[in-house]
């Protein structure tokens, strides 16, 4: 046992034992806190929209997005919710032959369907709020670019940068299994969030607030016009809908994301400790 933390062996047997709770929960369980999962991350989305949507230097505006994004995973962790990109992890439990494969697929979709619940939540509840009309609408403008671009990615893109993003947001849950105390996760947690921000990855759950909330945006006239004085073409914003959105962006991220996390976390760790499982004593 190490001192004040967990040894990386320790967290590969917690993930194990969790893996296995979180997959053999009951449905309703599931997709309600993955509904909460899904408006935790779609808050820190708005409110990171809030707070760049005025600042022109991308490597600052970014920056500051990463530092009050992590929020979104801290509610998540230490509050309780299901989160589609964390669970990615339960593979660990399924590659150890504690949990049943059936059973990891369960929670992705029920999980997913909750996570996509509660992002169109706050997407409406955000809508209705006029928080969009904030600087004479640009907040709305902004809104609008920022889905713009990421139904603009191609797919090879979209998909690697979804890699990316849930190798650091599982590295994230990772390292806050280690820790003992709020203020430890809290740590663990804020910086891969921070990193991963700030280099502009794609997260699936996050663009299920980005993407819906600029799809409807572009039906306010003030919000529009904002966008094309942020150089948005009319073109690109006509092309904003459901289809771009499901097809151009969430398919590649989801399936990037699935990578990242089972692939880079979850595999790699359980293949460098495999060897020491005679060790490790799963909870009955």
């Amino acid at each position: 046992m190490g001192k004040g933390f967990s040894t990386p062996p320790e967290i590969v047997k917690e993930i194990i034992d969790i893996g296995y709770y979180k997959a053999t929960s009951s449905s309703s369980s599931l997709v309600l806190l993955g509904i909460l999962a899904g408006a935790f991350i779609a808050f820190a989305s708005q409110g990171s929209n809030v707070t760049i949507h005025t600042i022109e230097s991308l490597g600052l505006a970014k920056t500051l997005a990463g530092a009050l994004f992590a929020a979104g995973l801290i509610m998540v962790v230490i509050g309780g919710g299901e989160l589609f990109t964390g669970n990615t992890l339960i593979i660990v439990s399924c590659l150890e032959g504690r949990t049943r494969w059936r059973d990891l697929f369960r929670n992705w979709v029920l999980v997913y369907l909750g996570n996509f619940i509660g992002s169109l939540l706050i997407v409406f509840l955000i809508l209705g709020s006029g928080q969009l009309n904030f600087s004479d609408g640009s907040l709305g403008g902004f809104t609008i670019k920022t889905a713009v671009y990421k139904t603009d990615l191609t797919f090879k893109n979209a998909f690697f940068m979804g890699v990316l993003a849930n190798w650091l947001v599982c590295m994230a849950v990772w390292l806050a299994l280690a820790a003992r105390d709020i203020a430890g996760k809290i740590l663990a947690i804020f910086f891969p969030i921070w990193l991963f921000v700030t280099s502009g990855f794609e997260h699936s759950i996050a663009n299920m607030y980005y993407i819906p909330a600029g799809i409807l945006a572009k039906s306010n006239p003030v919000w529009a016009k904002a966008a094309l004085s942020l150089g948005v073409s009319a073109e690109k914003i006509d092309g904003l809908n459901w289809g771009a959105f499901l097809f151009k962006n969430l398919l590649p991220v989801t399936l990037g994301n699935i990578l990242g996390g089972t692939l880079l976390v979850g595999l790699v760790y359980w293949l460098c400790y495999m060897q020491n499982r005679g060790n490790i004593k799963h909870k009955d």
